[in-house]
């Protein structure tokens, strides 16, 4: 027979509970009974779950038992939203599109100690807590209400429209404080510009910027100073959209704000400067890389998003067809050599080597990289960035991991003589090597190489194979329609009207979802040259690009122009994309 539910007559003083455990608290609160305790954790010797999560299983406590015991476990009040009276004043010290990302609602705010009291719906949301901090500058209160109360306010204070750019721009355009910085330009004290930075209005602003970049998979977000003007503009797909730009005068704060957050010097002006901002947005984390480059007309901002769910490190997901897939995976698996990644800047080197490295992410397998920078953080993996301030190149970083003992090596690129030959003496003596390099396609990577200095017969003992790629938007699947390009457009892609006979071409129309530019997301075009014994024989007799090329596609390369022209009759992009993208075969 089951032992009855304890009573709840007496209510334990929070200090009581700080710091016990779990299955202790929830007895203490009168919420379980130690025989039910001790049955969840004889479960979860064999389940290997959360003790709260295992008696909620078992019908014994609810999911509001377990926060109210989390946040006694941690010391957090616990409020009763119903009974408090809140202020929109309050809830509009913080922007709508932040409490909601970070499902918060602000009780309180104290201006004199900046103390911003926020209700969490579960005590472990401490990442929302941190991020407020960084975000707004506040020194925040946290405590736990029941979610359902929690949501009520959110729907409350939050569920109309969102904050608009345009609307927050025109309330700062108002504001007198703010309004004194005009025409100051380099003339603002630091105390004044601190100030500044710390307004409320600048957070918002900032704050809205960020999480609209966030929303919309934007990769980069730039804030520009002109001789009259201050944008804004993020990156989407490839393709910058400029932003409703704020009051000129509030370029400092902005860029101050931004440097307080990055941990930035935000009294150097003259000198470029580096940092990164790590915030968990929705649950999910994203990194921001912060750039700051002086200029004539004041200080340039470029923030570099790295989100993890917007990449997905997964060679499955890359967009290689699935014969490409098999070379490419043929190549990285292999026991030593050199395997390449090639293409401009921005055209996903880094995604696919990295999914590489996930693939290849096992315990039996030690993996160094050096990196400049190191974009994703990967576990398991020993990341290095360069520091040439201190001497730390590419090739400094390599000499030091021969003696790592590592079977896998990834060099971020392949920027001179010294790193190539460091980089065949690892694949020689039984390392697989992963680098990039920046030219138009796979076998012009032969005579890169070969300008940089590195012997012919070195180059044939060790690389395995070459992948050059290149992004190109996707056609966006809600406006997408079929049409008859012009001779014009097919001219440029080399062909003629009977050779699309019986196939059908799209464009995007261009609709809300694509913010009007008919495309959205990327797809990756491929060319993979495996080097075989009768290409190695052409680059030990000189051959140009142009032959290495053409015994390639014989041997089955497509190229990515080929890949460019199925990825169309595919429906997956638009002629214009591929024209613009990869170069007519000679």
């Amino acid at each position: 027979m089951a032992e009855a539910k304890p009573t709840q007559a007496e209510k334990p003083a929070l200090g009581d509970l700080k710091g016990r455990k779990i299955g202790r608290i929830l007895t203490k609160m009168g919420k379980v009974t130690r025989d039910q305790v001790q049955e969840g954790l004889d479960l979860q010797q064999q389940r290997r779950m959360p003790l709260g999560q295992l008696l909620i299983e078992l019908g014994y406590i609810t999911e509001n038992d377990v926060n109210a015991a989390l946040a006694a476990q941690v010391g957090m009040e616990i409020i009763d939203l119903d009974a408090m009276d809140i202020s929109e004043e309050v809830a509009r010290v913080l922007p709508a599109e932040t409490a909601r990302a970070y499902q918060v609602v602000p009780l309180q705010y104290d201006k004199d100690t900046n103390t911003l009291t926020i209700a969490l719906k579960s005590a472990d949301n401490f990442r929302a807590v941190d991020d407020l901090r960084l975000l707004m500058g506040y020194n925040v209160r946290p405590v736990t209400a029941d979610p359902e109360q929690v949501d009520k306010l959110l729907g409350r204070f939050y569920g109309g429209e969102e904050e608009s750019l345009s609307s927050l721009i025109g309330e700062i355009a108002s504001d007198t404080d703010l309004e004194e910085l005009k025409d100051r330009d380099e003339s603002i004290d630091l105390e004044t510009l601190i100030q500044a930075a710390e307004s409320n209005k600048v957070k918002r602003l900032l704050n809205l910027v960020l999480m609209q970049a966030i929303k919309d998979r934007a990769s980069d977000v730039h804030f520009e100073p002109f001789e009259d003007e201050f944008k804004m503009r993020y990156r989407i797909d490839g393709v910058l959209y400029e932003m409703v730009p704020p009051p000129k005068y509030l370029a400092m704060p902005i860029v101050s704000r931004i440097k307080v957050m990055a941990d930035l010097d935000i009294a150097e002006r003259r000198m470029p400067q580096d940092g990164r901002i790590e915030l968990v947005v929705n649950g999910n984390p994203v990194d921001l890389r912060v750039s700051v480059l002086p200029t004539m007309f004041g200080e340039s901002v470029v923030m570099r998003v790295l989100d993890r769910t917007n990449v997905s490190l997964d060679l499955e997901k890359v967009g290689l067809r699935a014969n490409d897939l098999d070379l490419v995976r043929q190549l990285i698996h292999k026991p030593n050599g050199i395997v390449i990644v090639t293409g401009p800047t921005g055209s996903g080197k880094t995604t696919t080597l990295y999914s590489a490295l996930s693939e290849l992410n096992e315990v039996h397998t030690k993996i160094l990289t050096v990196e400049d920078p190191v974009e994703y953080d990967i576990d398991g993996l020993v990341q290095v960035q360069v520091n040439p301030n201190v001497g730390l190149t590419f090739a400094a970083a390599l000499r030091s991991f021969l003696r790592q003992d590592p079977d896998i090596i990834l060099v971020g690129e392949t920027r001179d003589l010294e790193t190539a030959q460091i980089a065949v003496q690892a694949s020689l003596t039984g390392h697989l090597v992963f680098s990039t390099l920046h030219t138009n396609d796979a076998p012009s990577s032969i005579a890169r190489l070969l300008d940089l200095g590195l012997e012919s017969f070195l180059i044939t003992a060790t690389i395995e194979g070459i992948v050059a790629q290149r992004l190109v938007r996707r056609v966006c699947p809600k406006c997408r329609e079929a049409y008859n390009p012009s001779e014009q457009q097919l001219m440029e892609l080399g062909l003629l009207p009977e050779d699309i006979q019986g196939r059908v071409v799209y464009r995007g129309k261009g609709c809300d979802y694509c913010h009007q530019s008919g495309y959205k997301g990327r797809l990756g075009l491929f060319e993979i040259m495996v080097l075989d014994d009768e290409l190695r024989e052409l680059i030990l007799q000189n051959a140009s690009s142009q032959v290495l090329r053409a015994e390639a596609r014989k041997r089955g390369m497509r190229t990515l122009r080929q890949s460019g022209l199925t990825a169309i009759f595919d429906g997956l992009t638009t002629i214009d994309e591929v024209v613009l993208e990869t170069m007519m075969e000679e």
